[in-house]
C-alpha cells in the first residue's frame, strides 16, 4: 500500500508533497523522501514531530536506525519506546538521564520503607505495651477481688497469720487509680487490637 502512495506521488524529495502520503516523523525532520520501506515510518507517524526530534538528538538517526536494523520486528515498538524514553529523560537531566529518575525513585522506596518499618515497629511496641497493660489490670481486679479463698475455711481461724499478698498482686499508685477509674468498664471495650 505504502508503495503504491510513493509511486502515486511521482518520487518527489519531499516524500508527497503532491498529495502523496506525508513523510515519517524522522524522514521530514532529516529532509529525505520517505521510502517505501523506511524503518521509522511505523515508530515516528508524521503526526508525532518531537517523538523523533528527542531520539535524534540524542543517540542520531544513523545509529537508530543500525539499531532498529538489527532488531527483530516484534520488539522495534518496545526498542523504540525505550529510545524516546531515555532521550526525553536526557534533554531534560543531560548529565543523569533516566539513571537520576531511577535513583530519585529508589531513594523514595528506601525512605518509605525505613518509614514503614518504623511504623512496624511503633506497632508492634504498643501491641505489647498493651498487652502488660491489660495483664496487670487483670491482676489487680484478682487482687481486688478477694484474692485469698481460704479466708474464711476453719483452718484459717485456728492459726491466725498475716497473708502476704502474691508477687504479681502487689499494687502500684498508678495502677490503683486505673482501677477506680475504669472499674465500671468492660475490657473489651476499653481494649481494641
Amino acid at each position: 500500500m505504502r508503495d503504491a502512495v510513493v509511486m502515486a506521488a511521482g518520487g518527489r524529495a519531499g516524500g508527497g508533497g503532491g498529495g502523496g502520503v506525508a513523510p515519517c516523523a524522522a524522514c521530514k525532520l532529516l529532509r529525505r523522501r520517505c521510502a517505501a520501506g523506511c524503518v521509522f515510518a511505523p515508530y515516528f507517524p508524521p503526526s508525532e514531530p518531537h517523538k523523533f526530534a528527542n531520539v535524534h538528538k540524542v543517540f542520531g538517526a544513523s545509529n537508530v536506525s543500525k539499531l532498529l536494523q538489527e532488531i527483530p520486528v516484534q520488539h522495534r515498538g518496545d526498542a523504540v519506546s525505550s529510545l524516546v524514553y531515555e532521550a526525553n529523560a536526557r534533554v531534560r537531566d543531560p548529565v543523569y538521564g533516566c539513571v537520576g529518575a531511577i535513583s530519585s525513585l529508589q531513594q523514595q522506596v528506601e525512605a518509605l520503607q525505613a518509614q514503614l518499618a518504623l511504623a512496624q515497629a511503633e506497632m508492634v511496641r504498643l501491641n505489647m505495651s498493651n498487652a502488660n497493660f491489660a495483664h496487670r489490670l487483670k491482676a489487680a481486679r484478682r487482687c481486688g477481688s478477694g484474692g485469698n479463698s481460704s479466708a474464711g475455711s476453719p483452718s484459717s481461724m485456728s492459726s491466725p497469720k498475716t497473708v502476704e499478698p502474691e508477687a504479681h498482686c502487689k499494687t502500684t499508685p498508678e495502677l490503683l487509680d486505673l482501677v477506680m477509674d475504669q472499674s465500671s468498664m468492660d475490657e473489651s471495650q476499653f481494649w481494641s487490637y
